[in-house]
């Protein structure tokens, strides 16, 4: 299996992964605690909830499908730096947690790297 399809898989899977189980069969203590710190309803939150691990589940099968397309990986690149940032500003005791962002969407970000560079050398 090439590199190339090893980093679309992992990426895809990543979204698609984190959207489906702590977000829509259970919603993990987790997320519940960090769409709370921002003091939303338990109504408000759950839908919000909701709606993120759908969207995860949507961006991961663009990713998979999509993954030649070099503005889907830079949007991938941007959004797992952005959720990093995120869970920083509301949560930031996760980011010293075991399995914690960091280690998940940095390596993430150099998987997407990979995927770039690799489309980059079979362009040239």
């Amino acid at each position: 299996m090439s590199t190339l399809y090893i980093a679309r898989f992992i990426i895809s899977f990543s979204w698609i992964y984190h959207g489906i189980f702590p977000k829509l069969l259970h919603i993990a203590p987790l997320e519940h605690a960090m769409t709370a710190s921002i003091g939303l309803s338990e109504t408000t939150s759950y839908w919000i909830t909701k709606s993120a691990g759908v969207a995860e589940v949507v961006f991961g099968l663009c990713v998979f499908i999509y993954f030649r397309v070099r503005w889907v990986i830079y949007l991938n690149i941007l959004a797992l730096t952005g959720l990093l940032m995120l869970v920083a500003l509301l949560y930031p005791v996760v980011l010293i947690d075991a399995f914690n962002p960091v280690t998940t969407n940095i390596t993430l970000i150099a998987l997407s790297l990979i995927l770039l560079n690799n489309l980059n050398q079979k362009k040239g």
